[in-house]
C-alpha cells in the first residue's frame, strides 16, 4: 500500500472515531429538534377564520411540542432548543465553549429550516391573516407595553425557565430524570399562557429569529435577544454559586438504593 493510500485510510479512520461521531450526532440532533420545535410549534399557532385557534390552545401546543422534542432528542443532545439554555448550560459547566457555539449554530439553522418548512407546506393565507398580519409566530410586544416592559417580561419568564434547567441539572436531581420532558413541557405551557399575550413568551432568540427573518419583521426584535440571554446569564450564575451542591458518590448510591423496594426495611410487604 502506498503512503498516500495509507494516509487516506488513517484520515478515514480518524473521521469515524466514536467521539467525533458523537459530536456530529449531538449537533445534528439539536438541529432537527429545533426545526421540529419551529415547525410543529408554529403550526399550532396558526389562527384564521378557516383554522380557528386560541391563545390557550397555542400555548398548550408549544408545551407539548417541547415535550416531544425532549423525548426524541434529549438523550442525543439534551434538546436545548434555545441559545439561552445553551448559554446557561455553558455557565453551569455542562458543555465546553466550542460545543456551545456548535449548539448555537445548529439551533439557528434548525429554526430557520423548521419555519421555512412551515411556509412551504401551509397556504399563504394561513401564514398571513387578519389575526397575524406580520406572519404567524412572529413575536412582538403588546401595543400597551413599552419596549422596557417587554424586555423585562421576557427576562423574568426566562429566569423561571432557566431556574428549571438548573434544577434539573443539579446533581441532587440525578435520580429524577425520567419526567424531564413532562416538566419542561408543562413549564413552557404555563409561561406561554401567562405572558404570551404580552410579548409572545418567546424565551428563545432562535424561536423569534426564524419568523423574523422569513417575514422581514424586526420590530423590537432586540427584546428577544437581550431579555432571554441576560436572564440565562444572571440565573445560571446565581443558581450555580448560591444553590448548587455537589453530591458525593456514596450519597448517589444511597439514594439509588433507597428507591428499590427490597432496600426499604421499614416498608411492610403485603
Amino acid at each position: 500500500m502506498s503512503d498516500r493510500s495509507l494516509n487516506t485510510s488513517r484520515s478515514s479512520c480518524c473521521l469515524l472515531q466514536p467521539k467525533k461521531l458523537d459530536k456530529i450526532a449531538i449537533v445534528f440532533g439539536e438541529l432537527i429538534a429545533t426545526a421540529m420545535l419551529m415547525f410543529l410549534g408554529c403550526m399550532g399557532c396558526i389562527h384564521t377564520s378557516l383554522f380557528p385557534n386560541s391563545h390557550f390552545q397555542a400555548a398548550l401546543n408549544f408545551g407539548f411540542v417541547v415535550l416531544i422534542c425532549i423525548q426524541c432528542f434529549g438523550c442525543v443532545s439534551g434538546a436545548h432548543l434555545n441559545p439561552a439554555v445553551t448559554l446557561a448550560s455553558y455557565i453551569y459547566n455542562m458543555i465546553s465553549l466550542p460545543m456551545a457555539l456548535a449548539y448555537f449554530v445548529a439551533q439557528m439553522l434548525g429554526a430557520f429550516i423548521g419555519y421555512g418548512l412551515l411556509k412551504a407546506v401551509m397556504p399563504e393565507n394561513s401564514i398571513y391573516s387578519e389575526e397575524t398580519p406580520e406572519g404567524v409566530c412572529v413575536t412582538f410586544i403588546h401595543g400597551n407595553l413599552t419596549p422596557l416592559q417587554g424586555v423585562f417580561i421576557e427576562f423574568l419568564i426566562t429566569c423561571v425557565l432557566i431556574s428549571i434547567c438548573c434544577g434539573v441539572w443539579d446533581p441532587r436531581n440525578a435520580k429524577f430524570e425520567d419526567s424531564v420532558g413532562v416538566r419542561f413541557g408543562l413549564a413552557v405551557s404555563c409561561l406561554s399562557l401567562t405572558a404570551g399575550q404580552f410579548t409572545g413568551a418567546s424565551m428563545n432568540p432562535a424561536r423569534s429569529f426564524a419568523p423574523a427573518i422569513w417575514n422581514g419583521e424586526w420590530s423590537n426584535h432586540w427584546i428577544y435577544w437581550v431579555g432571554p440571554l441576560l436572564a440565562a446569564l444572571v440565573t445560571s450564575l446565581i443558581y450555580k454559586h448560591a444553590f448548587r451542591r455537589e453530591v458525593e458518590e456514596s450519597e448517589l448510591d444511597t439514594s439509588a438504593m433507597s428507591t428499590k423496594p427490597d432496600a426499604r426495611e421499614d416498608v411492610e410487604m403485603p
